[in-house]
């Protein structure tokens, strides 16, 4: 069955008013206008839906199922308009980003805490390899990607990159770890240490290694992790020290438990900024990188 709801509308309407005459009036129609149409609706709907009471009329048990429903409907219909001028005088501004695997979550907040502030925000975050997340670029399904490394050239995708941060590593821990870890013989505490570090996937990872190398540390490793927040997560929980850069560090300091180690200025966490040529022009996206500069 097709309900019409016009049908419906002056049925509501005449239930509303208490009686035809009332609804004839207010909608500058003819009574026997409106009287066929509602007996339209109760045809197609197969029950009565009025009945006369006095010089009005009242709503069968049938007509009050229907009139229940159809005032949720009405009521419904009445605030669109509100809805729509709502919208169309404050629109939602979207913003639509991509996380690459392996970048610290903590910087990545950090750097979108500019525009956290935003008068009806609605940010998207979608995380993932480099390579899906370009292409999800390329094809304006997103506004930004943060990734630990700059696009690589490629002349079909059209892409920007600009290096955000490149922030120094510091080192945190639970506070039992860090108050057992003699501070003045950092870094070689570390060799002394459950320690956790980010996954291969992870830029930074490399970076450690090889500062590991430099200074003569060969710490036991007992967990990895993707999310750098993640990664926090269980530090905070007792499982052992970790890396974090500095523009993370004070999502850090807000975790309960977490203590400050020591520092490895040599170890550069980089954030890029990737963008096409109309993703560029988004005033949530240039209020990211504006801020990023001037930090």
């Amino acid at each position: 069955m097709n309900l019409n709801y016009r049908h419906l509308y002056y049925f509501w309407l005449v239930t509303k008013e208490g009686g035809f005459t009332r609804a004839a009036e207010r909608l500058d129609m003819a009574v026997q206008t409106i009287s066929a149409q509602v007996r339209e609706l109760e045809k197609s709907l197969g029950h009565q839906l009025l009945k006369p009471a006095g010089r009005g009329v009242a709503l069968t048990e049938a007509g009050q199922a229907a009139f229940a429903r159809a005032d949720e409907i009405f009521q419904i219909g009445q605030r669109i308009a509100d809805d729509v001028r709502s919208a169309a005088t404050a629109p939602v501004q979207r913003l639509a980003v991509g996380l690459v695997d392996g970048i610290s979550k903590l910087a990545a907040h950090a750097l979108l805490a500019p525009v956290l502030a935003a008068p009806r925000l609605r940010l998207v975050c979608h995380e993932g390899e480099q390579e899906q997340l370009l292409g999800e670029l390329a094809r304006h399904h997103l506004d930004l990607v943060l990734a630990g490394q700059a696009a690589p050239p490629n002349p079909n995708l059209r892409l920007a990159s600009e290096r955000l941060q490149a922030s120094p590593v510091q080192w945190h821990g639970p506070a039992h770890l860090v108050k057992a870890a003699e501070v003045s013989r950092f870094p070689l505490c570390l060799n002394e240490l459950p320690v956790l570090l980010p996954t291969a996937h992870s830029p930074l990872r490399p970076r450690l290694e090889q500062w590991f190398d430099s200074h003569g540390l060969a710490p036991q490793v007992v967990g990895e992790f993707e999310d750098s927040a993640l990664l926090a997560l269980f530090a905070a929980r007792g499982l052992g020290v970790f890396p974090v850069s500095a523009a993370g560090a004070e999502d850090v300091a807000i975790t309960r438990g977490l203590k400050w180690l020591g520092d490895s200025p040599e170890v550069l966490e980089e954030v890029h900024a990737i963008r096409t040529r109309r993703g560029q022009h988004h005033p949530l996206v240039q209020q990211v990188i504006a801020a990023a500069r001037l930090g």
